[in-house]
């Protein structure tokens, strides 16, 4: 079982830069998207027609803002929003049903320059915590996508200058020790506790992504159940087509 999750930041860009082939390669069995930018029926043609996988998507009020989408080629067996008007009219959140455990396909808020949006980001990451924890009484969790926070100073490349930056909050961070403090699992840090340099968004501006200037800022929270099936955790920062490259969790 091999589950990729990407920020794609527009599914209609990113399809123009080799999505399709690259999809084709990895060909995971389950593809989680966030940051799609679109309806639905703004998805292109050849993607929707997938023949291998089901979509799931929940698409922003807003067009052309936030949005998830999943290809699956496993079985979903149910699949519900976060069940929040003021979350779910933001195409925020996908809660997938799986014979053998619960995925959640999520694009946490960001806070914004001003931090005006930081409340509203934490209300989001609050109903989040509480659903997972709820879920995982029945069966195990993976929660993935683009949290919008770097958890620790190993996790970005200039901690020091980005105190006061949202993504980097006192605030922001404190919630993520809350979710690990509870027993979610953040795998790939699990597995590479030392790892330097391993970021998954890197700006814009000139020169960011080529000197790896950079933010971990996608993740896989696991429940703890899952951790000894698990095979491998990664990064692919060769990935381009959007300021966030794909991250990948394999199970046995």
């Amino acid at each position: 079982m091999k589950i990729i999750s990407w920020n794609v930041n527009g599914i209609r860009s990113v399809f123009k830069k080799g999505f399709v082939e690259w999809f084709a390669k990895e060909s995971p069995d389950i593809l989680c998207l966030q940051e799609t930018k679109a309806q639905f029926d703004q998805f292109p043609e050849s993607l929707v027609q997938q023949n291998d996988y089901s979509i799931s998507y929940s698409c922003a009020e807003k067009k052309g803002y936030s949005g998830v989408a999943t290809f699956s080629r496993e079985k979903i067996l149910d699949t519900k929003k976060i069940e929040k008007k003021v979350f779910d009219d933001e195409g925020r959140v996908l809660i997938h049903e799986y014979k053998d455990f619960f995925l959640l396909n999520c694009y946490f808020p960001n806070g914004q320059r001003d931090h005006n949006r930081v409340p509203f980001k934490l209300d989001f990451s609050e109903n989040i915590l509480t659903k997972i924890n709820q879920l995982q009484k029945i069966k195990p969790v993976i929660i993935t996508g683009d949290f919008n926070t770097a958890h620790n100073p190993i996790d970005l490349a200039n901690p020091k200058q980005n105190t006061k930056t949202t993504g980097f909050l006192e605030i922001e961070r404190a919630w993520m020790d809350k979710l690990v403090s509870q027993g979610w699992i953040d795998i790939y840090r699990k597995l590479n506790p030392e790892k330097v340099g391993s970021y998954t968004w890197w700006s814009n501006r000139p020169g960011c992504r080529e000197k790896n200037i950079g933010w971990r800022i996608d993740y896989f929270f696991i429940s703890p159940t899952l951790l000894p099936k698990v095979k491998r955790a990664e990064i692919l920062p060769a990935v381009l087509g959007s300021d966030h490259c794909p991250i990948l969790l394999e199970f046995n």
